[in-house]
């Protein structure tokens, strides 16, 4: 997907009906940065717990124990300031028989605006694989979309090509059950990398990106190459000169 095509890609509305979850949360010390404000990886928690109350919620976490993230979407209109307590809608907004999206809103009580959309894959827990979702469980999430026929297809195509690179250090704590660096953890850098291409500029509001390819796991040793311009940042993840992920932040309009 073209830069114009990845910055003007539009996040469907909230649906007035069907099956939209809401819940609520404090923001957390943990979660913020030095100037109190809720951090990319900190929203990237909120998904994924999100996603797993929804599924407990509507009866279906037995069946879909299992999931997997290939992109990420976040839209920073209004930053999300400590101390505060974040409202999340989340439903979906595109679904296929294995795979769906699902858009995620998060607002504080202080004026924050978050909105956030996940492209998600459920995983047969026995062997990996993409599995089917089951018809009641799709039922809901249809009720929210008129796209029943959502496909992969990767946006951030770029290559690193002649970029610079820094290191980065693998912590136990950045690796999940499956033996995988957990989602949330690649926004680490991509924070660090906003924070010294923004400078003193106000970037407000920004939309980013994080695409995953294939799973980086414990012991790996990872390198971050980056290339930025006035316009856009982008990111890739390498381990032994493949990319496994890659981040793309740019200005929006709203």
């Amino acid at each position: 997907m073209e830069a114009d095509a990845m910055r003007n890609h539009r996040l469907v509305d909230l649906p007035t009906k069907g099956a939209v979850f809401e819940t609520s949360r404090p923001v957390r010390t943990g979660d913020i940065d030095v100037s109190g404000t809720l951090r990319l990886d900190g929203v990237a928690r909120y998904l994924q717990d999100i996603g797993f109350d929804d599924l407990d919620a509507s009866g279906a976490a037995a069946a879909h124990p299992v999931w997997v993230v290939r992109r990420t979407v976040i839209d920073v209109i209004r930053p999300v300031r400590w101390p505060a307590r974040v409202r999340m809608h989340r439903w979906c907004s595109g679904l296929s028989s294995r795979w769906c999206t699902m858009r995620v809103r998060i607002e504080s009580d202080c004026g924050g605006l978050i909105e956030t959309e996940g492209f998600w894959i459920n995983l047969n827990p026995v062997n990996g694989m993409p599995s089917r979702i089951e018809e009641s469980f799709m039922a809901g999430l249809g009720s929210t979309t008129n796209d029943h026929r959502l496909k992969w297809k990767p946006w951030h195509t770029a290559r690193p090509g002649d970029a610079e690179e820094t290191t980065f250090v693998l912590r136990s704590s950045d690796i999940d059950p499956f033996n995988h660096v957990n989602n949330a953890t690649y926004w680490q850098p991509v924070e660090d990398l906003i924070k010294d291409w923004v400078g003193p500029r106000n970037l407000l509001p920004y939309r980013a990106i994080l695409e995953y390819r294939a799973p980086i796991t414990a012991g790996n040793d990872v390198t971050v190459r980056y290339h930025s311009s006035g316009e856009s940042l982008s990111s890739w993840f390498l381990v032994s000169g493949s990319v496994c992920a890659s981040a793309y932040v740019t200005a929006i309009e709203v």
